[in-house]
């Protein structure tokens, strides 16, 4: 994906290292007698050039300057490859679970707005950074998409009990009433009931927000690049002391109901591929969290 070149490059200060041309992957800087200088008519943005250059000679206008966080600090100096404690990286992976009870408990909208910050740290495919981020900041507001979709899932499990259509979806539609009907309705059907009974919040489990992370059609792999940014948003969440746990079925509701998209405000280019429910956890853990043994294929040797 091509960007309008908005690097700048101070002549006076530059020293002729030629370290900015080596590291920009778009090609924007070459070398003119002795100097960077800025020569390509596109550029990826991604700020590898400002980042490397020994004398701050480089700026690339487009990033924000500087990043910052309301919540916590963090030293701005690279830290390189094998700097790092990867022990305890891996002691955050395996102790962010999924939490299904919270406290009631608002989060401060400044920790929000950290976590999608957090959120765009993630790598994106030719660093296009078309995320998009919608926040529901209030439990009020996390029940109001809770309501809209039991109303979407009420009206699937009205169509997938029907024999016939799931007849006509397994002929015309590759089944998949019937796949839904027989992995999902029975569960879906109790949650449903639950809720209309008992108010019992089976699906965001009580969670006071919601963050749903998406991606603009026009990116070269918004998929992808959102659920890399889920991924940082879920360890952050831990680190500030809260719960997530990613919520599919709203994510499918939000995907083909129109009514959900009109209230979220979505518009028509973009998709929703993560939806993250979060708060205060009310429970408490001894132990890291365990997995399946997994055995890597080496197709090649």
């Amino acid at each position: 994906m091509q960007k309008p070149v908005t690097t700048i490059i101070d002549k006076e200060t530059c020293v002729g290292c030629g370290l900015c041309v080596r590291v920009c992957p778009a090609k924007t800087i070459t070398m003119i007698n002795g100097k960077a200088e800025v020569t390509g008519t596109y550029s990826l943005a991604c700020g590898h050039c400002e980042a490397v250059c020994p004398v701050d000679a480089v700026r690339v206008e487009a990033l924000e300057h500087p990043f910052t966080l309301a919540s916590t600090s963090f030293d701005p100096c690279w830290l390189k490859p094998g700097a790092c404690d990867t022990g305890q990286l891996v002691r955050l992976m395996l102790s962010r679970r999924s939490c299904r009870n919270y406290e009631y408990r608002e989060i401060e909208r400044s920790v929000l707005e950290d976590l999608v910050k957090i959120g765009t740290t993630a790598p994106s495919g030719t660093n296009s950074q078309l995320w998009t981020y919608t926040v529901l900041a209030s439990r009020r507001e996390v029940e109001s998409l809770g309501e809209q979709t039991a109303r979407f899932y009420h009206g699937l499990n009205r169509k997938a009990e029907k024999p016939w259509l799931r007849f006509f979806s397994k002929i015309f539609g590759g089944d998949a009433l019937g796949t839904y009907y027989h992995r999902y309705f029975q569960t879906v059907e109790e949650g449903l009931d639950l809720w209309n009974r008992d108010r019992v919040d089976t699906l965001f489990h009580g969670a006071v927000a919601v963050i749903l992370v998406g991606g603009n059609k026009n990116a070269s792999s918004p998929m992808e690049d959102a659920l890399l940014a889920s991924q940082n948003i879920l360890l952050a969440a831990h680190c500030l002391g809260l719960g997530s746990c990613m919520i599919g079925f709203a994510v499918e509701a939000i995907k083909r109901d129109k009514q959900i998209r009109r209230m979220l405000q979505l518009p028509d280019d973009e998709s929703v591929y993560a939806a993250i429910a979060l708060g205060y956890p009310a429970e408490k853990y001894e132990k890291t969290a365990l997995r399946k043994k997994i055995v890597p294929r080496y197709p090649l040797r």
